[in-house]
């Protein structure tokens, strides 16, 4: 089921440089459309959300937002092992974001006092998908990170909440609920509405639509990123049970039928031996036609000779997911650049990252992991930047101000400068 490509064979490097490509997602298919349900819901508010969502979801909610009240006690009723289970990741969760929080700096230098502030923003929203799946998950891994750098109103956006997703709300310290997806969800929270008070930043996965009015609404918002499918690639060497190795491809494959499942081996034997256990596993898995047509349409596997060209491939697909199955990940380590969650060694599922193992499961795809960054507590926070003169500084520091004021041609620069000088 997998497509196979060797070293060497034809196919082998145009499909990897095709593949290096796969962000290019075509977003200008639903441009159109994305930008009129955002210009509705700037103009309409509330009303225009409702609509949309009783024309895409078959539903009107009584209310876009929830009381308080309401959603704790919906979330009430999740099984209490459920419970548990938010309880034990969200604590693990949130320990390993505790470690990236910035607590700014400060210092002196020939009478000039610089530093740098680091603070929250006031409001985030964070959006659960609702589609083809629920993830109590991702409201952990989007709104921890927000509770841990401080952020004081958390917005939950996600159609048709379950009891689950808001348990897991409840754990993650959201404050305000919002059932509504999709675009009209996007513009509520960066626009504000009747009812729902604009947000600083927009973060979390979400279909085509959800991503290009992300896209659109930056500038009026910030956002973590433009998500595409998901994506894993797995490095393994001939030491790796090809039945594990399977069953990691397969963990990203069921998630939706344009995830990329993707594989390096060091021999055609080891590659022919996963493509069986995948078709093997494939049979008994509930979400078969998702996890199939995403092995058949974007599961390539490239057979290299050597770890070294391991690594180059690695470093040329950066990908949102590696799992480096070898004998010795941190040897192969270096040699491999950007990748958003790497998995080390023979014990590592990639499915540990989804959930429990503490670092956000939000990361970026198709290749943007050459610029950006999982999702963290540093992406819920703003810089400033901290400057303070005392005469004896601007007085000698300023020639240098003014001559370089002057040289662009900004009269009022120098004179601002000289006429701290002259008093």
């Amino acid at each position: 089921m997998l497509t196979i490509y060797e070293r060497g064979q034809p196919g082998y490097e145009d499909t990897l440089a095709s593949l290096s490509r796969r962000g290019d997602e075509d977003l200008a298919r639903v441009e159109p459309a994305v930008r009129e349900i955002l210009d509705a819901v700037r103009e309409r508010g509330d009303e225009a959300v409702l609509d949309y969502t009783e024309r895409f979801d078959g539903r009107r909610p009584e209310s876009l937002v929830l009381t308080r009240d309401t959603w704790l006690r919906e979330a009430g009723k999740v099984d209490p092992a459920v419970r548990e289970a938010l309880r034990a990741a969200g604590d693990r969760i949130r320990r390993y974001h505790e470690h990236q929080r910035e607590s700014g700096f400060i210092y002196e230098e020939d009478g000039i006092r610089l530093g740098q502030r680091v603070q929250p923003v006031a409001a985030a929203a964070v959006y659960a998908p609702g589609g083809k799946a629920r993830y109590p998950s991702t409201v952990l891994m989007t709104a921890i990170p927000a509770t841990v750098a401080g952020v004081q109103r958390i917005v939950l956006i996600t159609p048709n909440p379950t009891p689950e997703i808001l348990a897991a709300a409840e754990v993650s310290g959201v404050t305000e609920v919002v059932d509504a997806g999709g675009a009209q969800a996007i513009g509520a929270v960066a626009y504000g509405t009747q009812s729902i008070a604009q947000v600083d930043k927009v973060v979390g996965p979400g279909n085509i639509y959800v991503a290009c009015a992300k896209r659109l609404v930056f500038g009026a918002v910030d956002i973590d990123s433009i998500a595409g499918p998901s994506e894993i690639l797995i490095v393994a060497d001939d030491g790796a049970d090809p039945e594990v190795v399977a069953a990691d491809l397969l963990s990203q494959a069921e998630h939706d039928e344009a995830a990329y499942p993707m594989l390096v081996t060091l021999s055609r034997s080891q590659a022919d031996a996963v493509d069986a256990a995948v078709e093997r596993q494939l049979a008994s898995l509930p979400r078969e036609a998702i996890a199939g047509e995403a092995v058949r349409n974007n599961g390539y596997c490239f057979v290299v000779r050597d770890l070294e060209e391991a690594g180059r491939v690695a470093t040329t697909l950066a990908a949102e997911h590696l799992s480096l199955s070898v004998s010795d990940p941190d040897a192969l380590l270096p040699s491999i650049g950007a990748a958003g969650a790497i998995f080390l060694g023979y014990n590592t599922p990639e499915a540990a990252g989804d959930y429990a193992a503490g670092p956000s499961h939000v990361l970026p795809t198709g290749g943007a992991v050459r610029f950006a960054s999982p999702l963290g507590v540093y992406d819920f926070v703003v810089r400033s930047s901290l400057i303070c003169y005392s005469r004896a500084a601007i007085s000698k520091q300023g020639d240098l101000l003014e001559s370089l004021a002057r040289l662009e041609g900004l009269e009022a620069h120098a004179r601002a400068v000289a006429i701290r000088r002259a008093e």
